[in-house]
Order: structure tokens, then sequence, then C-alpha cells
């Protein structure tokens, strides 16, 4: 879609769908096609990509300015999930990855968390595929998957109806899209490193 088509869509999040929907489907069938729960070692590959997005976008969930806008941001953090998980599964932590060192610019930052926040909605069938095939669990090895307690929609809605109540300038809004396209496309890259296809 273009800019301008993705300006005319009410509400921010909507834009943001409409906005990345290929690039979207195009990642869910990557991941997909590396049956990343096929065995432990595909889900380990599985939790180096999802280790590097975590560690890429937590600056953002500790930042103040994002928290003032996006009430509870904080709380929605999963990296130390992700590294307890890893360590369940492998035994031990991964690479650290590497720490980005710029200022935080506000309307890309909520292109990422947008990608990211939306990830937990599908990760509910996530969970129960590894809970089935690898004998996970919510305390054991897929803690990043797990929902939040008011529930996976509930939590989802709250945090679009934050997202959607941020004031931006159109040029800014453009650059929101334009972040969470740069999310969906860092973890593209990081699937086709990571994850062999099966």
């Amino acid at each position: 879609m273009t800019a301008e088509a993705v300006l005319a869509e009410p509400g921010r999040a909507m834009r943001l769908r409409l906005g990345t929907h290929a690039t979207h489907e195009k990642l869910d069938k990557r991941i997909m096609s590396a049956d990343p729960f096929g065995g432990l070692d595909r889900y380990a590959a599985f939790l180096r990509v999802q280790h590097a997005l975590h560690s890429r976008v937590d600056r953002y969930y500790l930042d103040p300015q994002l928290e003032a806008l996006l009430p509870g941001l904080s709380t929605r953090r999963r990296l130390d999930s992700v590294l307890k998980d890893f360590e369940d599964v492998s035994g031990e932590l991964p690479v650290p990855a590497v720490e980005v060192d710029e200022p935080v610019d506000v309307p890309t930052a909520l292109g990422w968390l947008y990608v990211v926040e939306g990830s937990n909605l599908g990760a509910a069938i996530l969970l129960k595929t590894a809970t089935k095939t690898l004998g996970l669990s919510e305390t054991f090895g897929a803690r990043h998957l797990v929902g939040h307690s008011d529930g996976r929609a509930l939590h989802w809605r709250n945090f679009t109806a934050a997202l959607d109540a941020v004031s931006l300038q159109p040029e800014e809004d453009v650059r929101a899209v334009e972040g969470a396209r740069q999310a969906f496309a860092f973890v593209y890259d990081l699937v086709e490193r990571e994850m062999p296809r099966a």
C-alpha cells in the first residue's frame, strides 16, 4: 500500500496492519517453512530469533517517553522470558545481541512495538503446538508465548487503543508504518539466517 492509502485509513493500528499485511504474511509462511516445532533444535533456532528481536526492542519497553504514551508498556516486556526459555531448551544462554545505541524515534518505535505486541496474539497457537509436540509449558521453555492474565484479546485491545490515541503528524504516521515494516524485515532476515527450511 502507498503511504497515502495507508494514511487514509482510520486508526493507527489499522493503518499499521494494512501497511504491513503482505510483509507479515510472507514472514509467517517463512517461519512455518522452518518447522519450528519439529524438534528442540528447530525450536532453539526459533528462540534465537526471538532473543534477537526482543533484545532489539527491549529499550523501547523501558523508555519513559513511550511508557507515558502506552501506559503499562514496561510490563509487556518478554526478553527475560525468552532468556529463561532458551536456558531451559539449550542449557545455556544465547550470545548477547548487539545493542542499538541511537536515540529513540517515537513514531518508528511505535511501529516496532505494534509488530512485537501483535505477535503475542498468534502466540496462543504456538504455545499449544509447543506443548503438544515438544512437551514445553508456560513454566518451561515456552514462557515467552504465554498470554496476559487478562487475556490476549483484551491486552491487545488495550494496547491498540493507546496506540491509536497517540498524537502524530502525518509524516510521523508514515514513519510508524516504516518502523513496522523495518521490524518485519528485521525478523525475516533473522529467520533466513537462523532457521533453515525443513
